[in-house]
């Protein structure tokens, strides 16, 4: 299932997700565009690595000697962001493929004009990444030790899902169904971002019976959703009261 279109108009233009969206093409190009060797020095530079946050192990002790090879080869050196805990942030604008990308920007563009619009711009870029921060925060605690970058937008974008569910749930939501067949539906959002959120907890049930580290940041998604659902109201604009 995967939504394309709300039925939910705003009042202003989402200045700032279509900055965020623009921005996250642009990083993407730029690592496709890097040589072998160099691409994958990008995102254990910029992406987050848990253990490297947490000052377990340093970055040169993960980065592979042929990569740092061809890196060096492309004149790009292995140095360590710094401060580290910057690479929370930068790793939200890095992505793992074509269909990573696609599928946060989709999600972003659908969800994020509203709640921007509910907001305001400013308010929307501090709730954009204190809920990836959070998000971030909450996979480096579960996978204290891993040595695989973190990359993307979604536990940011997870943080938009959940003030989305939390403002518009009645909003109409058109989704794409690919089953054995190809339809669109329209349902409520609030049962679209509900099977979203069950499904990320199936998934961290998945991982943590299995013990893994890699692959899809469920923990982020789950963090990012439920810290968007709390935070909303607080980032909500007061209204002035008029007295008459």
């Amino acid at each position: 299932m995967i939504p394309f279109r709300d039925e939910n108009p705003t009042r202003t233009f989402p200045f700032v997700v279509v900055a965020l969206i623009a921005a996250n093409v642009a990083v993407y190009i730029h690592q496709a565009m890097l040589p072998p060797g160099a691409d994958t020095l990008f995102v254990y530079i910029y992406g987050a690595v848990p253990a490297v946050v947490l000052g377990k192990v340093s970055l040169a002790q993960l980065v592979p000697a042929e990569v740092r090879s061809a890196a060096g080869m492309a004149g790009v050196s292995a140095n360590q962001l710094q401060p580290i805990w910057l690479t929370i942030f930068t790793s939200m604008f890095l992505h793992g493929g074509f269909m990573h990308i696609a599928g946060n920007m989709l999600y972003l563009w659908v969800f994020g004009n509203n709640v921007e619009d509910a907001l305001g711009h400013l308010r929307f870029i501090v709730f954009y990444f204190l809920c990836g921060g959070l998000a971030a925060a909450a996979q480096i605690a579960m996978s204290a030790s891993s040595p695989v970058p973190m990359v993307g937008a979604s536990g940011a974008i997870a943080g938009v899902l959940g003030a989305y569910y939390m403002k518009f749930p009645r909003a109409r939501v058109q989704c794409l169904i690919l089953l054995f067949f190809v339809s669109v539906v329209m349902l409520p959002a609030g049962l679209v971002l509900l099977l979203w959120f069950l499904l990320q907890v199936l998934q961290s049930f998945q991982v943590t019976a299995g013990g893994a580290h890699g692959g899809v940041a469920v923990f982020a998604h789950i963090a990012g959703f439920i810290a968007g659902w709390a935070l909303v109201r607080r980032f909500e604009p007061k209204r002035r009261r008029l007295w008459v």
